[in-house]
């Protein structure tokens, strides 16, 4: 099978507030790989990682428990065979490389919180989800997968939808950003 050339949903850069306070990044390159392993298999064992948490593996990838006997794996862009290849699959467990099929993005800073809060009807409280937690919800009502993986010393979310939905999701993120002094890039218009 020939290689497929990524290319991301999302067509705009980086949104940021100019006191840094919220930042808004297409993620969507990252590799995602999901597991579904039945109990008591050599992928589960391995994997170990409870629903609604994660755990950053020794080369890298994190490792999300995105719902019962399901983990999704993140690594960095062009890693999925190698991510996909770590996974025993004796007995019964699947493995699919989602990475073209779903966009992601990374919402930071002090304000991510507040900013997501004005899309999001989950309680993002710290404890409610703290670092590393794995959960699933609507925001700008689009179905998602989220991770709060802080990143450089404050809060940080990994959000990943739809291929379908990344660019509308990128846009109403973005919209929910002005707010916190970001400035939306020319082309990304939300209304």
């Amino acid at each position: 099978m020939p290689d497929i050339e990524f290319k991301s949903p999302i067509a705009h850069g980086p949104v940021s507030a100019p006191d840094g306070s919220v930042s808004l990044e297409d993620e969507t390159s990252t590799t995602k790989v999901v597991v579904r392993a039945a109990t008591g298999t050599a992928a589960a064992a391995d994997l170990g990682v409870p629903y609604g948490q994660s755990r950053l593996r020794a080369d890298g990838t994190l490792v999300c428990g995105t719902r019962p006997g399901e983990w999704t794996l993140f690594a960095a862009a062009g890693r999925a065979v190698g991510v996909a290849a770590s996974v025993d699959t004796d007995g019964f467990v699947n493995v699919i490389d989602v990475t073209h099929g779903r966009a992601m993005m990374r919402v930071s800073g002090p304000k991510a919180t507040a900013m997501l809060a004005k899309v999001c009807d989950i309680d993002l409280t710290d404890d409610m989800a703290p670092d590393g937690a794995v959960f699933s919800g609507s925001v700008a009502k689009v179905t998602c997968d989220l991770l709060r993986s802080d990143w450089r010393g404050e809060a940080s979310y990994l959000i990943s939808c739809e291929r379908s939905f990344g660019s509308y999701l990128f846009a109403a993120l973005a919209d929910a950003s002005t707010e916190f002094g970001a400035e939306l890039p020319t082309g990304l218009d939300f209304h």
